[in-house]
């Protein structure tokens, strides 16, 4: 496995990340497209036999079952030195004031509850998942710094905001002295790559490092346009990210797809391979639930695209709506 070291933080993590969105139990949250802890833990287990030690969750994935599955399956495979852990705040479990968001309040309670949901004493990074317009960011930093000071994160990361956002956090930080982003967490793939206008160049010039989500855009990179799966049949989240330029977007995956078959390899590959080769791209968050998406993104690391792949698969692109902060 390859190791790059996360942005400024000095820790060597796996090039690719599992997020674990897809495992938790599906009867609770948002997510009915879930895997159960039984069918679960192969897959854990099976990216850590690959060398995958960048775990990411969130309390709000399945009702905070994914942080409870995924911290057993970890004590019970792997050394906790060994491992970067990170989860996210912000969304609310529970129908009541206080619950969600970024105020002091909300922050210290999340970090607990997570950090007994993973059965750990501190997570490697613990991020905000969305932008608190109702909290000043003064009160998420000083409460985050705290978290820091006291143990319970060693860094703090951010995902999904508007650049002018993400540059306010980090300079508001500097000038406070407080602890500063480590990581963005946005939404990048070859058909939303709006994050290329000002968000990337940001992050490089603040070493920033970069942590797409949904770099396969949902598994519709992985297929024919037409073709669906169980997740995005009741996703409905992501039935909200691809709609917007349709005729370009089929276009991209058509190109994907050729490319694959030229190559002899699967179109997952395809697609990783021209997000990791990015500039700033850290760990690309890939789910997996089937063992091939893990051998795929694994060998996506080995797949060098040639200079005429990469202006095919880009040349296509049209301006997107931007998507993915809700």
């Amino acid at each position: 496995m390859r190791m790059k070291k996360l942005g400024r933080t000095g820790l060597d993590v796996s090039a690719i990340c599992l997020g674990c969105m897809t495992y938790g139990v599906p009867e609770r949250g948002p997510h009915p497209w879930t895997m159960g802890e039984e069918e679960s833990r192969p897959l854990i287990k099976r990216a850590l036999d690959l060398g995958i030690n960048f775990f990411d969750t969130a309390n709000f994935y399945s009702d905070g079952t994914s942080e409870e599955i995924v911290g057993r399956a970890l004590r019970d495979y792997a050394d906790r030195d060994a491992i970067v852990l990170a989860t996210k705040c912000f969304f609310p479990l529970k129908d009541q004031p206080n619950a969600g968001g970024l105020s002091r309040k909300a922050i210290f309670s999340a970090i607990d509850a997570s950090l007994k949901r993973l059965g750990t004493d501190y997570v490697d990074l613990y991020q905000i998942h969305r932008w608190d317009y109702d909290t000043p960011i003064e009160v998420t930093l000083e409460a985050l710094h705290d978290v820091v000071k006291a143990g319970k994160a060693r860094s703090i990361g951010a995902s999904s905001m508007f650049a002018w956002q993400f540059a306010k956090a980090l300079f508001t930080a500097d000038i406070r002295g407080a602890t500063r982003f480590a990581t963005m967490q946005d939404h990048y793939n070859l058909l939303h790559r709006e994050e290329e206008r000002e968000m990337h160049p940001l992050c490089a010039d603040q070493g920033v490092a970069l942590l797409p989500w949904s770099p396969l855009a949902r598994g519709r990179l992985t297929r024919d346009w037409d073709e669906t799966s169980r997740r995005q049949d009741s996703d409905t989240f992501g039935s909200t990210l691809y709609g917007a330029a349709e005729e370009a977007d089929r276009a991209i995956v058509r190109t994907v797809a050729e490319i694959a078959k030229a190559r002899g390899v699967s179109r997952a590959q395809v697609a990783l391979a021209w997000v990791m080769g990015k500039p700033g791209v850290c760990a690309p968050i890939i789910g997996a639930s089937k063992p091939a998406h893990l051998d795929d993104a694994v060998a996506a690391l080995d797949l060098a695209l040639t200079e005429a792949e990469v202006r095919a698969l880009e040349e296509r692109y049209v301006p997107h709506p931007v998507v993915g902060f809700a």
